[in-house]
Parts: C-alpha cells; structure tokens; sequence
C-alpha cells in the first residue's frame, strides 16, 4: 500500500513539474507552481521527511502568494 502512495505521489510531482515547464501564461503558471509546491510537499510527507515537507509546504504556498502581489507593485511602480 505505502509503495502504491509513494508511486501516485511520485507521478503527480512528475506530471505537474513537466505542466510548470509547459505553461506558458504567468498566470495560469504561477497556479501551477502552487500546485506543484503542494505535491511535492505531500511526496516529502509520504517518504517519511516531514521537517522537509513543511519547509516545502511554507514556500510552496509563500511563492506563488509573492509572485503576484510583486507583479501589481511593479506595474505601480511603473505607472508613476
């Protein structure tokens, strides 16, 4: 069963890290940036790492949280 869930866990950071790398929209990147954050955290979780997986966890959701709120600054700046 453990082998089953390491694999699932596994095969959604893969397919999730090859949709980071093929997304093109910011926007829409930046979503699944979020989401890869959290599968890799949950991987980290399921290999029995969990100081690792709340590092990841922090920056998994801090990351894709920052990147948009910089971007509204930067045209604020940019505006002036």
């Amino acid at each position: 069963m453990t082998g089953a869930v390491q694999a699932a866990a596994m095969l959604a950071v893969a397919i999730l890290g090859l949709l980071v790398v093929l997304n093109r929209d910011p926007v829409h990147q930046i979503v699944v940036i979020g989401l890869f954050g959290s599968s890799l955290a949950i991987l980290f979780l399921v290999l029995q790492a969990p100081d690792v997986a709340l590092s990841q966890a922090v920056v998994g959701v801090g990351y894709p949280l920052m990147v948009p709120l910089t971007l509204s600054r930067a045209k604020e700046h940019r505006r002036r």
